[in-house]
């Protein structure tokens, strides 16, 4: 199956060969853990001041980092991955000695950080960044050329981690507050990054040097810088939170096709911002980028490379038929705008929360614009990609990511609990509530579940057992027989109960498994189980 979740499973899943944590090397701590040199100081600011040379595949410049010191301390971590090198780093206009194991730079600071001071060092690197083998899922730097020979280069970075192309703090739980991105390029290219292009310089060297702005938290991976020979054109569109500017960036060859195809953009602000809240990102404006990959969720920098159809590149990963009624690739990457960009991991383990959600943003796409049948067909067509390899969640603290199923299982898993809740402006009240209690924030698995348990007032705590952290799935087993059904759970996690809808001569009746045999009597002859339950059914 050469699709998008096929391709991305076998990506995810390869490091689960070493699930086990003696397996896991120290790079993996100092990238997924919050290590000391990390804890004692907080982003605040950065600016990316780069020159990126296409012809001989370079990047060179500084990144001035802005922290407020939380606790006294004089070593920073800085994360840079070779074959880029760090030049020298500055504090004061002093030299600093720097100190690298692997990635990981250790940075000895020579004047007192005191408790609550704000300071600024800068980071200089250049070289040659790792290019991707096969962008999104294996990262870096795509050097490719457009079809009139001019250069067509992006970045892509989720799960390398941004410090594959630039000098940062790269762990998730530490959300710079704003940002300056300052790119330099060959005078007959343009570069797109993330937020509000501040202004752009021309310079004598036939270079052209374009300042981004983003004013709003911004995770390390969102952050993004696409060269091409674009050409712009854009609407404003009415939102929940006032006029939202939406941007368009394309190839020139491809801006009729652009216009016509990306028409499924407003589409997705006014389903996304029904069922998730406003746009977490006004300020920033929203952008789609032409790129030359598949492509990804940079924060309001979304990146397209679908080929200007629907589906995934044509293809319907449901199967149902309603996958080709949008561009897979506008829905599913704008839905992460809420679900990856404002609501974000603390841990890579967790990286369901993205990708769960905004898998599950495809069909709640489809339910506001063609029905709820239309989105249930969808959702229950995706589960038969489910390959139910290892957990959803993964090891925590070594920059693990879970089973790949995190995308559809976890779509289905939300599904699910959508039935148990019933009222659907319930369900999109806890949507809308994620993304205002946790708004441009890090989060945990725990909050998540915490949260949605409070706002149901169901103890939900071995419903997520069972879909985030085993590999069952529960089988309902039944037999019914002269209107008396016998039922219970097998494949289940200890003490779950959780409730599933029967239908008996069409009829919808409500029970409770759970391990132990159970019988009730019902008037009807024929049984069958809402399929909306992501459960698998055995009848005896």
């Amino acid at each position: 199956m050469n699709t998008f979740y096929t391709i991305a499973f076998s990506i995810l899943s390869f490091t689960l060969l070493s699930a086990q944590e003696s397996q896991f090397t120290r790079q993996d701590s100092l990238r997924g853990s919050i290590t000391p040199e990390r804890a004692w100081w907080d982003l605040t600011y950065y600016h990316l001041d780069i020159a990126v040379d296409p012809d001989q595949k370079t990047i060179s410049g500084k990144n001035t980092i802005h922290y407020k010191v939380l606790k006294e301390h004089n070593i920073m971590q800085i994360d840079l991955q070779p074959p880029l090198k760090i030049e020298k780093v500055l504090q004061d206009n002093k030299e600093l000695k720097v100190t690298s194991e692997g990635n990981a730079h250790f940075i000895t600071l020579s004047t007192a950080q005191k408790e609550n001071s704000k300071n600024v060092i800068e980071v200089y690197y250049s070289g040659k960044p790792r290019e991707a083998v096969r962008a999104p899922w294996d990262g870096g730097i795509s050097w490719k050329k457009d079809q009139n020979g001019k250069h067509f280069v992006a970045s892509s970075c989720q799960g390398l981690g941004a410090s594959v192309w630039w000098p940062n703090k790269d762990h998730m739980y530490d959300e710079v507050d704003s940002l300056l991105i300052s790119v330099n390029v060959p005078s007959t290219l343009m570069n797109v990054s993330n937020g509000r292009l501040r202004k752009t310089e021309e310079h004598d060297n036939n270079t052209k040097t374009f300042h981004w702005f983003v004013s709003n938290p911004i995770n390390n991976y969102g952050v993004n810088i696409n060269i091409g020979d674009y050409v712009h054109f854009g609407e404003q569109y009415e939102g929940e939170k006032g006029k939202l500017d939406m941007d368009y960036y394309v190839l020139k060859d491809n801006l009729e096709k652009a216009k016509k195809q990306f028409k499924d953009a407003p589409k997705m602000m006014k389903a996304f911002e029904h069922w998730f809240g406003p746009y977490p990102f006004y300020e920033d404006s929203f952008k789609l980028v032409e790129v030359p990959y598949l492509g990804m969720e940079h924060q309001s920098s979304v990146t397209y490379g679908n080929k200007y159809i629907n589906g995934y590149l044509g293809n319907d990963l449901s199967g149902s038929g309603w996958g080709l009624k949008f561009d897979f690739i506008i829905i599913h990457e704008s839905g992460h705008e809420w679900f990856a960009n404002n609501i974000t991991y603390k841990d890579a383990a967790d990286m369901w929360i993205h990708e769960g959600f905004t898998a599950y943003s495809e069909s709640l796409f489809l339910d506001y614009h063609y029905g709820k049948k239309a989105a249930a067909e969808y959702v229950i067509g995706t589960r038969k990609k489910i390959q139910n390899d290892s957990p959803i969640i993964g090891t925590y603290n070594v920059n693990n990511e879970g089973s790949g199923d995190m995308y559809l299982k976890g779509s289905n898993m939300l599904h699910t609990l959508r039935q148990l809740i019933e009222d659907d402006e319930k369900w999109r009240s806890i949507l809308r509530g994620l993304n205002s209690t946790f708004y441009h924030k890090t989060v945990t698995t725990k909050q998540i579940e915490d949260y949605i348990s409070k706002e149901t007032n169901i103890d939900l705590t071995q419903f997520f057992d069972q879909y985030l952290r085993t590999i069952k799935v529960p089988v309902l087993e039944y037999n019914f027989k002269d209107g008396k059904l016998k039922y219970r759970y097998n494949n289940i996690v200890d003490q779950f109960d959780m409730p599933v809808r029967l239908f008996i001569d069409g009829n919808p009746e409500w029970v409770q498994p759970n391990a132990n045999w159970q019988t009730k009597d019902f008037k009807g002859n024929k049984l069958t189980v809402d399929p909306n339950f992501y459960v698998n059914v055995k009848e005896l």
